[in-house]
């Protein structure tokens, strides 16, 4: 399935196929943001919130969270209406890699895309989705794995059971 026709009406695990892709928009990461995060999360590190301290890192100036950069992927994802309202629980975040700085200024877009999909037990499946983090130069920033839990179509009702023998008026 493209990126481009996937259903925003998804509703149950059974609504997806590996192989199911989606590219959210880019969105501009800037100084308010990761200031934001910073006072948010407490996470006050100079190399996010000193411009002077950060100048004199490898970087040549401040950057982006790591955390914020992972927190705008699921949300430009789930902007996106790719998840629809399949999902009832977030199970785990497997191999996190950040790759690349964010830089103020910046605009990344996200690619998720279905890599495996677990039946598993009656009421709820498994979704593990690769999701890469590009900047504007396409360049990788990060990449991550999510594991999702999902609902299952309900199961039909069972039949009651026939009788061979017809009763009366049969």
């Amino acid at each position: 399935m493209s990126a481009t026709t996937f259903n925003r009406l998804r509703h149950h695990f059974e609504d997806f196929s590996v192989g199911d892709m989606v590219v959210s928009p880019g969105r501009t990461v800037d100084i308010s943001d990761i200031s934001a995060f910073a006072g948010l999360t407490g996470d006050h590190y100079p190399l996010h919130v000193d411009e002077e301290y950060g100048r004199g890192t490898r970087f040549g100036g401040r950057i982006a969270h790591g955390p914020l950069t992972f927190s705008l992927a699921v949300g430009q994802i789930a902007l996106s209406g790719f998840l629809g309202d399949a999902i009832v629980a977030f199970l785990e975040c497997q191999n996190m890699r950040a790759l690349a700085p964010v830089f103020p200024g910046d605009t990344i877009r996200v690619r998720a895309e279905v890599a495996e999909a677990e039946a598993g037990k009656p009421k709820y499946g498994v979704l593990r989705l690769d999701y890469t983090v590009l900047n504007q130069k396409d360049e990788e920033v990060m990449r991550f794995r999510m594991v999702l839990l999902a609902r299952r179509t309900a199961p039909a009702p069972a039949e009651p059971a026939r009788s061979e023998q017809g009763g009366p008026g049969e």
